[in-house]
C-alpha cells in the first residue's frame, strides 16, 4: 500500500529550499575552517565533498517534486532556478577545495580567507531569507537580504581583482595558474549566491 503524506506539498517545497540554504552555510563553514586552519586537509575536504553530495540530493528532491506537482507555492521556473543556484554555490565551494587538494597548494593567504568569509556571510543571508518565502508578509523584508547579498558580491569582486593583481606579481607561473583557478571558483560561488538573491527578489516583486 502506498504511503500517503499528510504534509502539503507547498510546505515540502519550503522545507527543501530551507534545507538547501542550510547546507550552503554548512559547506561555507567547512571551507572557512579549511582555509583558516590548514591542518587535517583530507578530512576537511572529505566533509566538503559529503556536503556537496547532500546539496545534490536536496536539488534532486526539489526537481522531482516539481515534476509531480500541479500546484507550486510560486513559479515553478523560479523554484527550479533557486534550487540550481543554491546547488551551484556549493559546487563552486567544492571546486575551490578540490583545486587546493589537487594542486597541493600551500597554506592559503589572506585573500583566500577573505573570500571564504564573504561566501559564508552570503550563505548566512540566504539561510535567513529563505523562511520569509513562506508568507506574503515576509516578502518585503526578503529584499533587505537581497541588497546585502549584492553588496557582498561586490565586495567579493573587489577582493578577487586585488587577489589577481597580487598573484600576477608572482614569478612562479605554476602557482599563478593554480591559485587563479581557486580564486575563480570562490568568486563564482559569490556570483551564484547573487543569483539566489535575484530569484528571491523576483519572487518578492511578483507576489508581494
Amino acid at each position: 500500500m502506498a504511503k500517503i503524506s499528510i504534509m502539503p506539498r507547498e510546505e515540502k517545497f519550503f522545507d527543501l529550499i530551507e534545507a538547501g540554504a542550510a547546507n550552503m552555510v554548512r559547506t561555507a563553514e567547512a571551507l572557512k575552517e579549511l582555509v583558516n586552519d590548514w591542518r587535517d586537509i583530507p578530512e576537511k575536504f572529505h566533509k566538503i565533498t559529503e556536503l556537496e553530495h547532500a546539496g545534490d540530493s536536496v536539488t534532486h528532491q526539489i526537481i522531482a517534486m516539481l515534476h509531480r506537482s500541479f500546484v507550486t507555492p510560486f513559479d515553478r521556473e523560479d523554484i527550479a532556478l533557486l534550487a540550481h543556484s543554491m546547488d551551484d554555490v556549493v559546487d563552486f565551494i567544492h571546486s575551490a577545495a578540490d583545486y587546493m587538494m589537487l594542486y597541493k597548494v600551500g597554506k592559503p593567504n589572506d585573500r583566500v580567507r577573505e573570500l571564504a568569509e564573504i561566501i559564508l556571510l552570503g550563505a548566512k543571508e540566504v539561510v535567513a531569507a529563505a523562511p520569509k518565502l513562506r508568507k506574503k508578509s515576509g516578502l518585503k523584508s526578503l529584499l533587505e537580504h537581497c541588497i546585502e547579498i549584492n553588496r557582498l558580491e561586490n565586495q567579493a569582486d573587489q577582493a578577487y581583482r586585488a587577489a589577481l593583481v597580487e598573484l600576477f606579481e608572482e614569478h612562479n607561473i605554476a602557482d599563478v595558474i593554480k591559485w587563479r583557478e581557486i580564486y575563480e571558483s570562490m568568486e563564482s560561488a559569490t556570483d551564484r549566491c547573487e543569483d539566489v538573491a535575484n530569484v528571491f527578489e523576483g519572487v518578492a516583486l511578483k507576489n508581494a
